[in-house]
């Protein structure tokens, strides 16, 4: 998939791995603060936006967090263009999400032309080879025929799930293991195969700007816990900075009390 920035953009954010859930409202409300007041002219959400998504039918709950979050979104797209790729967490967002938020969700990966680059844009899971456990319960939960008996069960039963999913992953962050990071080899190959110098992910909490050769580079977004200290919580930000053939950006990486500018205080 590629999409070309329109030349009203002048500003893109790009964030990630927010985990959104109920039970962390310091993180969602800089979250709600941040989107109403970004100065961005585009949002990109670059996987785990929710910390679980069950199936879009969770909206339809009354009051539930997932209604409470697309209406968020959908405020924020009034006046921004938003796009969302799907994460390891929250790869069950389906179209009926993007319909309620009136945003766009994107393939992984998606390349994006703005200020006369390319930009590969991905969550960065498949991109970890050396976690083969993973990459193999990725495989299976991205097939057709597991979503499908997935979602065939009750909402309740899929919470079930989710939430049992969940606690296998805090014990595991809570033991020795040593995460994966994206495998620099494969991360090459795909901005080659792509004909891209710059990849921007998230996924593995390890916010930094890497230089894989000459030419190539991987931007890493971090992750968002308010809770944590200290707080973890930036955005990047590609800023044009110049007009035609030569157009020039600049790249930022600032917290989302600075994204909203002077004007939203």
């Amino acid at each position: 998939m590629e999409l070309h920035a329109p030349s009203r953009w002048q500003c893109i954010d790009f964030i990630s791995d927010l985990h959104l859930q109920a039970s962390e409202s310091a993180t969602v409300l800089a979250w709600q603060r941040y989107l109403r007041g970004t100065v961005a002219d585009a949002v990109f959400i670059l996987g785990d936006l929710f910390e679980v998504w069950v199936g879009d039918d969770t909206l339809a709950q009354s009051g539930s967090f997932e209604a409470l979050c697309a209406n968020t979104l959908s405020s924020a797209a009034n006046r921004l263009d938003l796009y969302i790729l799907h994460g390891n967490r929250d790869f069950l967002m389906g179209p009926a999400l993007a319909a309620a938020c009136n945003c766009t969700l994107l393939d992984d990966p998606t390349l994006l032309s703005f200020a006369g680059e390319r930009w590969l844009l991905t969550h960065g899971d498949a991109l970890c080879l050396s976690d083969t456990d993973y990459l193999r319960f990725r495989t299976l939960v991205r097939s057709a025929q597991w979503q499908q008996d997935f979602m065939s069960k009750p909402l309740a039963e899929r919470t079930a799930v989710a939430h049992s999913l969940r606690a296998q992953s805090e014990a595991r962050k809570r033991s020795t293991t040593v995460y994966a990071d994206v495998d620099v080899s494969a991360a090459n190959s795909l901005l080659q195969a792509q004909g891209a110098r710059h990849m921007i992910h998230g996924h593995t909490h390890r916010p930094a700007t890497h230089h894989l050769d000459t030419e190539r580079e991987r931007l890493v977004l971090s992750d968002w816990d308010l809770n944590a200290q200290p707080p973890r919580a930036d955005v990047l930000r590609l800023r044009l900075s110049g007009s035609g053939d030569g157009e020039r950006y600049t790249v930022e990486r600032i917290p989302p009390s600075m994204a909203v500018g002077q004007a939203q205080g």
